[in-house]
């Protein structure tokens, strides 16, 4: 059964052609596959709000885990546990002075990542 098609107007057929132009930019600016794979693991390190409350802590000062432990009233190997997930998603560094390790936020990134993101809830 032949299905009867109408002829498409002059401004449908640029507006088709001009989308095919967009869906081929898109396709070219398109991340490789594995810098969507890092962005998007990146991104479950922040899908756990004991990690989130840690980053809020090292947004207003460096701490040890002793000082994170007492503020986030967490144990003192939970909050290593988290740090180490932390610390290799390059979102805090760390610094050891005598026996201590102080941690802070990685870098001005981290901040801006929270901020937007804060931001984006509090809307």
């Amino acid at each position: 059964m032949a299905t009867n098609r109408p002829e498409i107007s002059e401004k449908e057929n640029d507006y088709l052609a001009a989308h095919e132009d967009v869906v081929k930019r898109v396709i070219e600016r398109q991340p490789a596959d594995e810098y969507l794979y890092d962005l998007a693991e990146l991104f479950k390190v922040f899908g756990d709000s004991t990690r989130i409350r840690i980053l809020y802590a090292l947004f207003e000062s460096e701490l040890c885990v002793g000082d994170l432990a007492s503020l986030l009233a967490l144990s003192p190997s939970a909050v290593s546990h988290q740090l180490k997930i932390l610390k290799d998603a390059k979102l805090v560094r760390f610094r050891r002075d005598g026996k201590i390790i102080f941690y802070a936020l990685d870098d001005d990134h981290v901040r801006t990542i929270l901020s937007m993101g804060m931001e984006h809830v509090e809307e």
